[in-house]
């Protein structure tokens, strides 16, 4: 539950249709039982029939539906034929289980469909939908259901199957949802050297990283389970703020990052990204040299795997690291990435 004061705010926002909080926060209106954004034109529901989110996934699990004037899923300068058309398809029945072979009897290409699900929204249709059907199960369970009665109502004859799907969604079991659970929020991030993920709180930034990028999904796991998180779509102000920062990053006008960070690694792991952190803007350093900077001079090695186990591309700029003998050394987003970010910071580096 968002504080009263925020809701409030959110509230005023809405009233005013102000452009500014799009993507922001979404309303669930409960007369009604849909979702908008801040912007939408249709009439404003009083203030106690409102409920606020930061996500739409989280409207999506409070089973709210998305509305069909304001279009919540919808990027707001494109609605493709393909996205409308499935979201009505789910909506009319919710509780489908949808596989891809549904997918194809209403002519649609399921890589097609993951790929502008997934780069609209951060999530795939079977996610979407799934998400549509898990709604129903929290709603119940929110009202004080069983975990069985749950989700006999979104057809689910196997527990075990329902457990998954929550799962698959929330990183916890029903059973376990109440407990101590952490809920970070996963979005994707377009840049000029590709696609990025990022995850984080409410407060802090924890991973961010090219998804090409290998071992990415032992990345995610270690740290759901180093921070007995769930990790699911969804949007924060840590992310708003490094998704503005790498665009001005790009732009060249930018050269230090301010989005608050959280470093997940041992003390040691701690120490080198800190001092990755000290290296300026357009400069480069070898292994080497940084070891001897932290008064460690003969664990270059340590150092090494220290900075290939950055969770925090760009923004810990292990990119500034090269070999002694002027080779770029390794980088897990590609070197061909490395000797491009080197070269744009040089670029602008006195500008």
């Amino acid at each position: 539950m968002l504080p009263e004061k925020l809701q409030r705010k959110y509230y005023q926002a809405l009233f005013a249709k102000d452009k500014n909080y799009d993507g922001i926060f979404y309303v669930g209106v409960k007369t009604t039982g849909v979702f908008c954004r801040s912007t939408c034109p249709a009439r404003k529901p009083k203030y106690e029939n409102c409920e606020f989110f930061k996500t739409a996934q989280e409207a999506l699990l409070s089973s709210f539906r998305p509305c069909q004037r304001c279009r919540p899923l919808s990027h707001p300068d494109h609605v493709s034929d393909l996205i409308q058309q499935l979201v009505a398809a789910v909506e009319k029945n919710p509780e489908q289980r949808w596989k891809d072979h549904h997918v194809v009897a209403l002519g649609f290409d399921p890589s097609t469909v993951r790929r502008q699900f997934q780069k609209r929204f951060g999530m795939t249709f079977v996610a979407y939908a799934r998400a549509c059907r898990m709604g129903i199960a929290m709603k119940e369970i929110r009202k004080g259901e069983s975990v069985v009665q749950a989700q006999l109502a979104v057809g689910y004859e196997s527990g075990s199957g329902f457990r998954d799907a929550f799962s698959k969604i929330m990183g916890a079991a029903p059973a376990h949802q109440r407990e101590h659970h952490l809920i970070l929020r996963a979005t994707w991030i377009n840049s000029l050297l590709g696609p990025m993920l990022a995850i984080a709180d409410e407060e802090k930034l924890f991973l961010l990283e090219f998804v090409e990028r290998r071992g990415l999904e032992k990345e995610i796991e270690y740290l759901r389970k180093r921070m007995k998180a769930a990790i699911i779509p969804g949007i924060t102000e840590p992310l708003h703020s490094i998704e503005r920062e790498l665009k001005k990053y790009f732009s060249g006008s930018l050269k230090q990052f301010k989005t608050p960070l959280f470093l997940l690694g041992s003390d040691f792991q701690k120490r080198v990204w800190k001092e990755l952190m000290k290296i300026p803007y357009g400069t480069t350093k070898s292994y080497a040299a940084q070891a001897a900077a932290m008064g460690i001079p003969a664990a270059t090695r340590a150092v090494a795997n220290a900075n290939g186990a950055n969770q925090l591309a760009i923004v810990i700029p292990c990119h500034r690291i090269i070999n002694s003998n002027g080779a770029l050394g390794g980088y897990g987003g590609g070197l061909a990435r490395k000797e491009w970010l080197l070269q744009h910071e040089k670029k602008f580096k006195n500008e």
